[in-house]
């Protein structure tokens, strides 16, 4: 149930054509609907402003495809489905529902919209290539909730001409997503650079010694350069979502 929906209800309390009495259980019974499986959210985008995101690791091609049945029959759309296999992403293209799959990052939109609104700046950031899985999850994530992307790929600090040379669409960002794995300087580089607020992914590229994304992880949360947050390793989704409320803050999106 969507904002829509539930002002919808409350108008029709107030003229009258629904009693209060009648529209309780309606507003409460339709909060969520149990799959037995999954308890699907149908009262996120009234909450949050976005339709809930659905996890795919650990879930069968079947679940997923039930949740986005029932999502959609709810109105839901746009709906972020990540960290699933192009098997799966085929499945459910085979269940007919239209789905959008990258396998880079392995993130699908079902019921995706043709038209999206674009608003601010958020700026991606990678130290390398191979941070790209991580980068394009948040890109996409970033595009559905209605964002202005511009990807800098391969901009680390092994060569940081290459960064110095992006200062002009570093300063016109909103909100710096900056992603990197092996030490993961690249936060700290950034955040020495530009006025906006830094949102630092580690990744979990790198040699032994990177322990899975640890010593970037740690290298992050040790920045020294002022307004540089952190997420969770491998986390593009998350950054992308944070970032995207900043981005849209009243007034934000006019810069």
């Amino acid at each position: 149930m969507n904002e829509k929906e539930i002002l919808d209800i409350l108008k029709k309390v107030k003229s009258a054509e629904m009693s209060p009495e009648e529209a309780l259980p309606v507003l409460k019974t339709k909060t969520f609907h149990d799959l037995g499986y999954a308890k699907v959210d149908h009262h996120r985008s009234a909450r949050q402003g976005v339709c809930e995101v659905i996890y795919g690791s650990g879930k069968t091609a079947e679940q997923i495809v039930g949740i986005l049945r029932d999502m959609q029959g709810n109105g839901a759309a746009d709906i972020l489905v990540t960290r699933i296999e192009p098997e799966v992403a085929d499945h459910v293209r085979a269940a007919q529902i239209p789905f959008d799959y990258q396998p880079i990052p392995r993130l699908g939109v079902a019921f995706p919209q043709n038209e999206r609104k674009a608003v601010g700046q958020i700026v991606i950031a990678s130290g390398g290539t191979s941070d790209m899985a991580v980068c394009e999850e948040a890109a996409i994530t970033a595009t559905v909730l209605g964002n202005r992307v511009t990807r800098l790929y391969d901009v680390g600090v092994a060569g940081l001409h290459r960064l110095l040379a992006q200062l002009e669409t570093l300063n016109n960002a909103r909100v710096v997503i900056a992603v990197a794995g092996m030490e993961g300087a690249l936060a700290s580089v950034v955040g020495g650079l530009v006025s906006c607020p830094i949102i630092a992914v580690p990744t979990s590229v790198g040699y032994g010694a990177n322990f899975g994304g640890l010593s970037a992880l740690l290298t992050m949360l040790n920045s020294c350069a002022s307004g540089v947050s952190v997420v969770n390793i491998d986390n593009g989704f998350g950054a992308a979502f944070i970032a995207s409320r900043i981005n849209q803050m009243e007034g934000a999106a006019d810069r």
